[in-house]
């Protein structure tokens, strides 16, 4: 058995990264369930495409992650021997930017979208692949650190679970998840406004009830628009 804590602690690790003005209600208003279908096949629309049906362009740059990467790497004790994966990479820029500012680190990738592994920056093309996070890729205990940001909540609850599991399965112990959620009445319709590819959505409680019905035994936070 691995030893593991029985629940992981609650922490924002990406406290550093930028906040950006959310104007919830007028994405409320302009997002239809048909843009919603589009961004949830995770292709070129949603990366690169129309503001509606994902990020109107998902271009790199260093402002977003490399102020993060000290919070992580003092959090998980990440050094040069380290190894770390990301579920849900995107094109690859906070592999990037841990693997510039760790020299030596081995990080790896995963994203179900073959439109954004296609377009990965290009010093991650060879570590980052198409796969599904409810059936990772790898052996038991293959990573230090199996890190997973605002991905899981894309599946449906049940499907959620397993790839909770799987990040349970393939990490040696160490591992940190965002999440859709809200703490009260008005956060909930600002979150159901604003969401456009989350599939589960929970209470913070809720969530955290999830996490010990399904083992997992990480650290995680919330995000909460």
């Amino acid at each position: 058995m691995k030893n593991k804590a029985v629940q992981g602690r609650e922490i924002d690790l990406l406290v550093n990264y930028p906040k950006s003005k959310r104007n919830v209600e007028d994405r409320g208003q302009s997002k239809t369930e048909a843009d919603r279908a589009i961004a949830r096949k995770f292709g070129k629309e949603f990366f690169d495409g129309d503001r509606s049906q994902g990020y109107g362009g998902f271009n790199y740059l260093p402002r977003f992650w490399q102020p993060v990467v000290p919070t992580l790497q003092q959090h998980f004790g990440l050094g040069s021997t380290s190894s770390l994966l990301d579920v849900g990479c995107g094109k690859g820029f906070m592999m990037h930017d841990l693997a510039e500012l760790i020299p030596g680190i081995t990080v790896k990738g995963i994203d179900v979208s073959e439109y954004a592994i296609t377009n990965a920056i290009e010093d991650m093309r060879p570590h980052a692949h198409v796969a599904d996070a409810r059936k990772l890729p790898f052996a038991d205990d293959s990573f230090d650190v199996v890190i997973s940001i605002n991905t899981i909540h894309n599946l449906v609850r049940e499907e959620c679970g397993k790839a909770l599991q799987e990040i349970e399965r393939v990490s040696r112990g160490k591992s940190y998840i965002t999440v859709d959620a809200y703490r009260t009445e008005e956060e909930k319709i600002r979150m159901y406004a604003w969401n456009l590819t989350a599939q589960t959505i929970m209470h913070v409680d809720e969530w955290k009830a999830f996490f010990a019905e399904v083992g997992y035994t990480g650290d995680y936070y919330w995000f909460i628009p």
